[in-house]
């Protein structure tokens, strides 16, 4: 199998697994990078040890993150496993890169407030769903017409990270701006449909016993893009979300107006959401569901903020008089 053949099965076994681009897209600069450490050799003529020497460099000569050796690894898995269905691996040897201790980045509520004073339009609304429902930057970007409900006031998040599905709430005061961006998403559909596009990315198997679904309503995305780009996959020339790229940028402007010294990110309106529901006194493992975290221990991360801020313990110095 040359080396084309090969990534071309493994794209093709990803696409059958209904895995996101993205993680194809990593697989495959992975298995790239594997196959170049090991001189361009075919990954049959290796062995086990050649990828535990793989792994093993990536954590002790290029100091990866813990996160960054287990998409290899995940990523060689699949290969051996998957594409060329070969025993599991066997790595006994395997040196596990030191996983980070750093707690998360938490803004206070006023700092939050202060960062969306600064910025505006459909933005606005996307950061206010992160902070006010607990959303990761893909899976708010993610979202479909028809994951918003607005009689139960909550936000349906379908194949989330594990490629779990999950229901988060909708904050009473992000109905009104969604009401309206829906109402804009239905006006450039019918523009689309107008001119013979308007096709939506549906799941392999619903498209196929679906032919007519892509142009329905409720799967066009609630934040989508200004301009029409063809999938890499299919072809098909379609309207994709809007880039998280962007709504970083905003971010980061934001907290530099509101003069905020913090790193702040998407990500980190996800972990003040989290932290304030414990300090508002939410029962942790509810905070676990919104977040959809598989392992409680994950959500636990978010006790440990609480616990070293400066509310928790008083200070001796504060006690003198």
């Amino acid at each position: 199998m040359a080396k084309s053949k090969l990534l071309e099965s493994v794209r093709q076994e990803i696409r059958r697994r209904n895995y996101s681009y993205r993680t194809e897209q990593s697989y495959i600069s992975w298995i790239v990078r594997f196959i170049r450490f090991n001189g361009t050799r075919h990954p049959l003529e290796l062995t086990d040890t050649e990828v535990e020497r793989y792994l093993n460099f990536l954590a002790n000569e290029k100091n990866v993150t813990s996160s960054t050796q287990n998409q290899a690894l995940s990523a060689l898995v699949f290969l051996y496993k998957q594409v060329l269905k070969q025993p599991a691996l066997k790595l006994d040897s395997l040196k596990r890169a030191k996983p980070s201790e750093t707690l998360p980045v938490v803004l206070s509520q006023e700092e939050v407030k202060q960062i969306l004073s600064h910025i505006s339009g459909i933005s606005h609304l996307i950061c206010t769903l992160l902070y006010g429902s607990g959303l990761r930057i893909s899976e708010c970007l993610r979202l479909r017409i028809q994951d918003v409900d607005l009689e139960y006031q909550q936000l349906w998040v379908r194949s989330g990270k594990g490629n779990r599905d999950r229901v988060t709430l909708l904050p009473q005061k992000s109905v009104g701006d969604l009401k309206r961006q829906i109402k804009k998403v239905k006006l450039i559909h019918d523009q689309d449909l107008n001119n013979g596009l308007g096709k939506a990315l549906l799941p392999k198997a619903l498209s196929k016993k679906y032919p007519e679904e892509n142009i329905q309503f409720r799967w066009q995305y609630v934040f989508p893009s200004k301009s029409l780009a063809k999938d890499p996959r299919s072809g098909i020339l379609h309207r994709y979300h809007i880039s998280s790229s962007l709504v970083n940028r905003k971010i980061k402007r934001a907290t530099k107006k509101a003069g905020i010294q913090k790193k702040v990110s998407a990500h980190t309106l996800r972990h003040s959401f989290a932290t304030h529901l414990l300090q508002n006194g939410y029962d942790i493992r509810t905070v676990q569901e919104l977040l959809g975290h598989k392992n409680l221990k994950t959500t636990m991360i978010y006790t440990h903020v609480i616990n070293k801020g400066g509310n928790y313990i008083k200070s001796p110095v504060d006690l003198l008089k």
